[in-house]
């Protein structure tokens, strides 16, 4: 799989669907449903975007969480068929073991190992202060 960054100009989204959510295992929950509505009213197929937004609003809620602060959960599909899914924490201090800072590949963690194996790409970026960003991408299959 390769894990490179893919600058946030660099492919402008041709739909958007981004919404904030409570840092509890219910907001995880819901990020997945959400998102499967979402993905189902776009046409898109459900798996693996499905497995990905519960992995990753789940290390967002059990790692990213600070009282008090919510998550970001973000669908986008770009114009080359590609869907970027994005959960945003409050934690950027925080990042996937061994993944250094910046708009960089992460590794590490069970449940990293999944996300790695069903995604085309992924990552983590940091910031804006003090959040961080981990991001799956999976090509749109026709």
């Amino acid at each position: 799989m390769n894990q490179q960054p893919l600058p946030p100009s660099a492919a402008p989204a041709v739909r958007r669907f981004t919404v904030p959510l409570s840092a509890t295992r219910r907001g995880a929950r819901l990020a997945r449903l959400l998102a499967v509505q979402q993905l189902s009213e776009w046409g898109v197929p459900l798996d693996p975007a499905r497995s990905l937004v519960a992995e990753l609003a789940a290390n967002a809620v059990l790692h990213g969480r600070v009282p008090g602060r919510s998550f970001r959960l973000t669908l986008s599909v770009t114009g080359p068929g590609v869907l970027r899914i994005e959960v945003t924490d409050p934690r950027g201090d925080r990042l996937p073991s061994g993944a250094p800072s910046g708009d960089v590949p992460a590794e590490s963690g069970y449940g990293l190992a999944m996300v790695e194996e069903l995604a085309d790409r992924w990552g983590v970026r940091v910031g804006p202060v003090p959040c961080k960003t981990v991001w799956a991408e999976v090509r749109l299959r026709a």
